[in-house]
């Protein structure tokens, strides 16, 4: 009963001796006391992984139980833990509750309202040890790193060829299943990439954005840009190997080999 009271009249009696954080129960304040002391007195049977607390422990020992214990009332998908359960569930209500001070986009979970404020502040707290190149997520930083490790570690099951990003692996599988996800709206024509999809949007919209700072002429995708402006810099970086004729589209050169291979 006197610790119930302690929520309605804010006390705390109970002060930590290292931080001075304070807290309402004895209990609330030895299991704090932890985090100074490193004690973990709360050990798993399986692996001999120790947590500080047991509902810790007790959520672990689902990992090897296969326990799921948190099941949405919408769907029957099943979790280990309520929280993941309380964050699925916002697929179905609709709720996002975190909200970006700046822009006003709304997220279903902090940790991806964290992520967004980094386009807002700069911020790239995930840095390369090899090359000092900052990265605002952890997840593209160890992207970046198989460039300098060479490490491919997603490998396709039907011919063998590995990526280093499982996105490019799926990208892939695609030239081999068929598959072409991505549909146009307008005359069903489907592709394997969203990019590709949105290229081809821009023939029924006539949206040009890609603009040439020299003449202004204007273009539906990047490359088509880039060969555009060899016209003004001269560069023609496609070079016969036989007879050293350049040219500035490997089409071109394609086409010009054939003189020489009969």
């Amino acid at each position: 009963m006197i610790k119930h009271q302690r929520i309605h009249s804010g006390e705390r009696p109970f002060r930590c001796g290292m931080c001075n954080r304070a807290f309402s129960s004895h209990s609330d304040l030895t299991r704090h006391q932890r985090t100074h002391s490193g004690v973990r007195p709360n050990s798993c049977h399986m692996c001999n992984k120790a947590f500080s607390e047991r509902s810790s422990l007790i959520r672990h020992q689902r990992i090897h139980s296969g326990e799921r214990p948190n099941s949405c009332n919408v769907c029957k998908q099943a979790f280990r833990d309520r929280s993941n359960l309380i964050r699925h569930q916002r697929i179905h209500s609709g709720e996002r509750p975190y909200l970006c001070d700046v822009c006003n986009k709304a997220f279903t979970q902090q940790n991806s309202l964290v992520k967004h404020q980094r386009i807002h502040n700069g911020e790239r707290p995930y840095s390369c040890d090899v090359c000092n190149k900052a990265f605002s997520e952890r997840s593209s930083l160890i992207k970046h790193q198989r460039i300098h490790s060479g490490e491919r570690p997603y490998l396709c099951g039907v011919c063998n060829k590995a990526f280093s990003d499982q996105s490019d692996l799926v990208r892939h599988q695609r030239i081999h299943s068929g598959e072409r996800p991505f549909s146009c709206y307008v005359c069903s024509k489907a592709f394997t990439r969203q990019s590709t999809l949105t290229i081809h949007q821009r023939i029924h919209t006539g949206e040009r954005p890609y603009s040439c700072e020299k003449c202004r002429r204007a273009f539906s995708n990047q490359s088509d840009l880039l060969r555009h402006q060899r016209i003004h810099t001269g560069e023609r970086p496609y070079c016969c190997d036989i007879c050293d004729k350049t040219f500035t589209r490997q089409s071109h050169l394609i086409t010009h080999q054939h003189i020489h291979s009969g």
